[in-house]
């Protein structure tokens, strides 16, 4: 495979999270490619990770995918170990 053109999983959603992250991506000009098991689709629901959607992009775009992920969502939501270090609401 051509360099620069291999896919990499960026992270891991459910189906309608999924497609919210893939356009946010796509608007930013990122190709993605939603990879999942159709029967997610048929049936609708997630288990134990059966179900889940992988998001993935071309290699030379992963880390800006992360970094315009990290911009709306959490890390938890992505994939990372991180804990957020925001405090609870109301706390300034």
């Amino acid at each position: 495979m051509a360099e620069g053109k291999k896919l990499v999983a960026i992270c891991n959603a459910q189906q309608i999270e999924a497609q919210i992250i893939k356009g946010r991506l796509e608007n930013e000009g990122i190709p993605v490619l939603l990879s999942y098991d159709s029967s997610s689709l048929v049936f609708g629901l997630t288990v134990d990770g059966l179900g889940m959607v992988k998001i993935m992009v071309p290699e030379r775009f992963a880390e800006q995918a992360r970094e315009i992920l990290r911009v709306k969502y959490n890390e938890l939501e992505i994939g990372e170990d991180n804990q957020s270090e925001a405090g609870e609401p109301g706390q300034d």
